[in-house]
């Protein structure tokens, strides 16, 4: 089954792709590989949060907003390799989370964009990832994550 088709039968819709809010391109190739630039949970433009984890925003509303950015880096894939469905393999992950310091629940907030990467890829979604907590992201987001494609 083709990604577009495991999006659709997962009623997931890739957004169009967030506008950068500073001097980079949203990805970038080179071999056969797709690098996004740090996507944040933007949706139609806007952030529905701001504000660090552990207080501000919740572990759970965090790992949606991770989801959210993953998506987003499907979008900027999408545009720079023309669809989805090229996608052969996500290679690696890498989720920031703006942190209050006693939280170190990253790697939860991270399993937001790893889960549904394998709901769509299925084993080839199974990737490399690294979850880091960070004081602060652009724009005060909660989440920043930066995605690492194989495609053909």
């Amino acid at each position: 089954m083709s990604a577009t088709q495991r999006l659709a039968e997962l009623g997931i819709a890739i957004p169009e792709v967030a506008k950068p809010v500073a001097s980079y391109l949203p990805a970038t190739t080179t071999g056969n590989l797709v690098f996004t630039a740090g996507q944040l949970p933007f949706v139609n433009g806007v952030l529905p949060a701001t504000g660090k984890v552990g207080s501000a925003v919740s572990a759970d509303n965090a790992q949606g907003f991770a989801r959210t950015a993953v998506l987003n880096a499907l979008a900027a894939i999408e545009t720079a390799i023309g669809s989805v469905d090229r996608i052969t393999r996500i290679v690696k992950l890498v989720v920031f989370v703006a942190s209050e310091p006693d939280f170190t629940g990253q790697p939860g907030v991270a399993n937001g964009a790893s889960d549904v990467l394998v709901e769509i890829f299925g084993d080839a979604g199974r990737h490399a990832r690294s979850a880091v907590g960070v004081a602060v992201l652009p724009l005060d987001a909660p989440v920043e994550l930066e995605l690492v494609v194989e495609y053909v």
